[in-house]
């Protein structure tokens, strides 16, 4: 599942503006947060296969036609020719990450007896259209975008349903995040291959300003205001204290043994994109229950974190406990020994993301001062710096809205669109970036106010609370109706 939008990214640097995934957390400088995550690959009930799948889509010049082979994930146990296929709409990284952590499709499965089909995203995981030179330079990654991977969508559905004899299969998208996104623009942009998408914590609203700046940070300082003011208090007070540790004579040799690192820091701003980081990735996925999506966590994390705060003896600086609490992300199995905080790998293949953020996916963000967090403004002209040392490119900060839309929502799909579900946690930070209210009887908006990042789309435990049964409930009924409309439509044409 996403940050699949999973698969973020850190703010921190001295120059460096934050690119924020949906489903992922990454920084424009050298730093790489680590995600202890078991792929569980050969675990999961899915075949792999590969489909060749041509560069560009948009043009008929020679290098358009390069072929490239694209991973997809099938199973077929349930389905019956003619029956439903359930697609998922790959996000921001390794398909078997995302199918590993979106058990709800294979949980309604056989209802449904539908064939499942997860497809990966271009440029990401095993679907590299130039090998391992595929992020080495814009040249390359220029052909990495939504629209590109909305057509690969299309044309590996279609062509799948040929080969399998079941052009009149009624075809329903799923995605979370950055996938939830591309499951709702696909729906209007192909609406004659998907009856419906189901876009989970899908912040489709979060460009060209029609958000605050704020809004992703407010969100987590909610979060952790609503388990303890007392915690929120301590984690806002606790980067001044890093400040002064830093500062004093030996100051990096202190941070690096007050934090266990494995290696001397070389600057106080990697401890403080750890800490924060932490505090980000555990406001996403503040699952009910135990989880192992961003890293290994149990139920409520948030709210684990700040017991732990809470639970320091009187008199415990501010920074201890904020360490404390950040090595529940970091280190909630107890194995670690010392923590890798500078150069570290990108364990799910994120890295495009970075080219995305700097293209098209311009999610303008800022942190304010009342916020736990360190305090940043927006530095559209920094950040557009940083892109073109990097990648030679500039973002185009309007060029999602204008390609998908998103001013005037509310009027404008109510108008031309039909059987998406906005699925959203209001304890999820991506949340506030979302659609959050019904715009007509067949686009509607599921809003849990405990739910986080996609939750509806993990399996389903005995641990699971009432609130998310009955999300799940309504979304059963709802994907039932449309496939039932679509078979009684069916059946009257012929």
């Amino acid at each position: 599942m996403s940050a699949c939008l999973c698969l973020v990214f850190l703010f921190f640097s001295i120059v460096a503006e934050a690119t924020y995934s949906p489903g992922g957390f990454h920084h424009l400088s050298s730093l790489r947060l680590k995600k202890k995550v078991s792929k569980s690959k050969h675990e999961l009930p899915f075949e792999t296969r590969y489909f060749p799948q041509n560069l560009d889509h948009f043009s008929f010049t020679p290098d358009s036609y390069k072929v490239f082979h694209q991973k997809y994930l099938i199973n077929n146990r349930f389905w019956r020719k003619g029956g439903p296929i359930f697609v998922y709409t790959g996000n921001e990284g390794d398909i078997d990450w995302f199918a590993s952590n979106t058990g709800f499709m294979l949980d309604i499965a056989p209802k449904f007896r539908a064939l499942l089909v997860f497809i990966e995203h271009r440029f990401y995981g095993e679907s590299t259209p130039f090998g391992k030179k595929s992020h080495k330079s814009a040249e390359t990654l220029g052909y990495l975008n939504s629209q590109q991977a909305l057509a690969d969508y299309a044309i590996l559905i279609r062509s799948l349903k040929q080969n399998l004899s079941s052009e009149a299969s009624p075809v329903v998208v799923f995605g979370g995040s950055y996938g939830g996104m591309l499951a709702a623009w696909f729906r209007l942009k192909y609406p004659h291959i998907t009856i419906g998408a189901l876009a989970s914590s899908a912040p489709i609203l979060h460009f060209d300003n029609i958000v605050p700046l704020t809004s992703f940070y407010d969100a987590i300082s909610q979060d952790f205001k609503d388990a303890s003011i007392n915690c929120f208090k301590v984690i806002k007070r606790s980067w001044e204290e890093l400040e002064a540790v830093s500062t004093m004579k030996n100051g990096l040799q202190e941070l690096s043994k007050k934090f266990r690192t494995c290696k001397g820091l070389h600057s106080q701003y990697s401890a403080r994109d750890w800490l924060s980081g932490a505090f980000v990735y555990t406001a996403m996925v503040n699952y009910p229950t135990a989880a192992n999506f961003m890293a290994p966590l149990p139920g409520y994390p948030v709210e684990q974190m700040c017991k732990i705060i809470d639970g320091f003896p009187r008199g415990s600086s501010n920074l201890d406990r904020a360490f404390g609490a950040a090595s529940l992300y970091y280190n909630y199995s107890g194995s670690e020994k010392c923590f890798e905080m500078e150069q570290q790998t990108d364990d799910h293949g994120l890295d495009g993301w970075q080219y995305q953020a700097c293209t098209e996916m311009v999610m303008p963000m800022s942190c304010s001062n009342q916020s736990m967090l360190p305090p940043y403004e927006n530095d559209s002209e920094a950040f557009q710096e940083q892109c073109m040392t990097r990648y030679g490119v500039k973002p185009r900060p309007h060029w999602i809205t204008t390609e998908f839309g998103g001013m005037r929502i509310e009027t404008v799909l109510k108008r031309f669109g039909s059987n998406i579900i906005f699925s959203n946690g209001m304890q999820d930070p991506w949340s506030r970036g979302g659609v959050l209210k019904n715009i007509s009887s067949s686009i509607v908006a599921l809003v849990t106010k405990k739910g986080a990042h996609h939750a509806d789309l993990r399996a389903a435990t005995k641990d699971d609370p009432e609130w998310l049964k009955e999300q799940r409930r309504q979304e059963v009924a709802i994907i039932e109706k449309w496939i039932s409309e679509y078979y009684r439509d069916l059946r009257e044409e012929q």
